[in-house]
């Protein structure tokens, strides 16, 4: 009864937070100066001048285990209608969004989605005679979340670094990879003030293991990694024995474990090979919102991250931003939005439960399965059950601003690629052929007096990626 009046308590917060971040809408447009150029939100920072951009074929790719997440939403390609793309910088959304050949591959499907399906009894009746038609991968959707979104990053195949490099999203991945890292970064140094040595890591939703790089560049001592998706530990588990070998005689790499579990549903205590583990830091990328189909599971994943944690440990991590798909879903014409790159769709408007809102989300080559609606306020709250204390919460161009100003990570900025240069040079073409999907690049070199080329991302990849926001708690004594 407690957890049912505090759900509808949180739920009135929501549709009033909602209402409000409709009601306060602005144009967004990103334009970033220091010769990177993003879709414009009304907002500036700073970016680093990125050098000539080769054919896709020849894009440098020095963080092959680096690859990173990205999600996507649903609908179509009519973005809301007082929106504004024009900046230096266009990150890539979510993830799931994964990163990394990570198993969150998302498959647009821009085509065929219904302009005006009906809402309630119809549309549930005409779902199930609709699934008598369909793969057994679409009848797990209905039968069961869980089993679904193992079978799909199950199914996804790897993919070489060549063809990687060939992808309409590779410079989305690459912001995305880019903001985990920098993410990753600011919490194991802020770890290592408080402790030298012993540092240990709990990869939730691990997938193909997408992140180990930057566990071993930042010299943690013990990680596992746990993830729903058999097939993606398995090739997780591979991917580090690779780096292991490939490690010179006195070179240190850290120990790991893998484990196969549903962290919704399963407690991963059972699991470990030492059930008295503690970690310092717990990164949840690009998954969250797998387990906000009902409060149990929600809580059962929130345990798995946070109840191990020692005192003064991390749960970090990235979700997409309620609000944001929201405010989108609400401008648009139908129950759906996006564009070429990446689709969400609702099954309606207007009704927005705290757990189990599903949507149907779609990105490029990446994912492919229904997500749930994370409210953020929800989470926060739920997280204090288990002593934890919010740090911050940023949208990725918040945390992209924030970060951008320092010098290493915009080396590290240009050294992913997670911009595009601009204008491509006589031996290479742009990422997109979209018409106007660069008009904010254009605008600022015709404005400004800058050193080309510039960054950016394309208006695509920008609506794609800023669906997005990071976070950080805090384990309190």
């Amino acid at each position: 009864m407690e957890n049912s009046a505090k759900a509808e308590e949180h739920e009135k917060i929501f549709h009033k937070e909602v209402k409000t971040s409709l009601d306060s809408e602005t144009e967004s447009s990103f334009i970033i100066n220091e010769n990177t150029a993003f879709p414009e939100t009304g907002l500036s920072a700073e970016a680093p001048t990125c050098g000539q951009v080769n054919t896709p074929k020849k894009r440098k790719m020095e963080f092959e285990e680096d690859l990173v997440k990205e999600s996507s939403s649903c609908g179509e390609d009519t973005p809301p209608k007082k929106r504004k793309l024009d900046a230096e910088i266009a990150p890539e959304e979510k993830g799931s969004g994964d990163d990394e050949g990570i198993s969150r591959r998302r498959r647009i499907e821009t085509d065929g989605f219904p302009k005006d399906e009906p809402a309630g009894d119809g549309t549930q009746k005409r779902r199930k005679i609709e699934l008598e038609d369909v793969p057994e991968k679409q009848k797990n959707l209905e039968e069961g979340h869980s089993s679904a979104v193992a079978a799909h990053y199950n199914e996804l195949q790897e993919v070489g670094l060549e063809k990687r490099s060939q992808s309409r999203i590779f410079y989305l991945r690459n912001f995305n990879n880019w903001m985990k890292s920098v993410l990753i970064g600011e919490f194991l140094e802020k770890v290592r003030q408080k402790k030298k040595r012993n540092i240990t890591v709990l990869d939730l939703g691990c997938g193909k293991g997408g992140d180990l790089l930057k566990w071993k560049k930042g010299r943690i001592d013990k990680l596992v990694c746990t993830d729903i998706a058999d097939v993606s530990v398995r090739q997780c588990q591979q991917r580090y024995e690779d780096m292991k070998n490939r490690c010179r005689d006195n070179e240190y790499i850290f120990s790991a474990e893998f484990i196969t579990a549903d962290c919704s549903k399963e407690l991963l205590t059972d699991k470990f090979r030492d059930r008295e583990m503690c970690f310092d830091i717990c990164s949840c990328q690009f998954v969250c919102h797998y387990s906000f189909e009902s409060y149990e599971q929600a809580d059962v994943m929130l345990r798995n991250a946070c109840e191990r944690l020692s005192p003064g440990g991390y749960f970090i991590g990235t979700t997409p931003n309620s609000f944001e798909l929201i405010r989108r879903l609400e401008a648009s014409e139908t129950e759906s939005f996006g564009n070429e790159i990446y689709t969400v769709k609702f099954q309606k408007k207007g009704d927005y439960p705290l757990f189990g809102c599903k949507y149907d989300f779609n990105l490029e080559g990446v994912v492919d399965v229904p997500e749930f609606l994370v409210y953020f306020p929800l989470l926060n709250e739920m997280a204090k059950k288990y002593n934890m204390k919010l740090v911050y919460k940023k949208t990725f161009l918040e945390f992209y601003e924030e970060k951008i100003k320092n010098n290493e990570n915009k080396m590290l900025l240009k050294r992913m690629q997670a911009l595009e240069p601009y204008p491509a040079n006589e031996n290479s073409r742009l990422a997109s052929e979209k018409v106007g999907d660069y008009e904010h690049a254009a605008k600022y070199m015709k404005n400004s007096q800058v050193k080309l080329p510039l960054g950016t991302l394309s208006k695509s990849e920008w609506e794609a990626t800023s669906i997005y926001l990071v976070f950080a708690f805090e384990k309190q004594q």
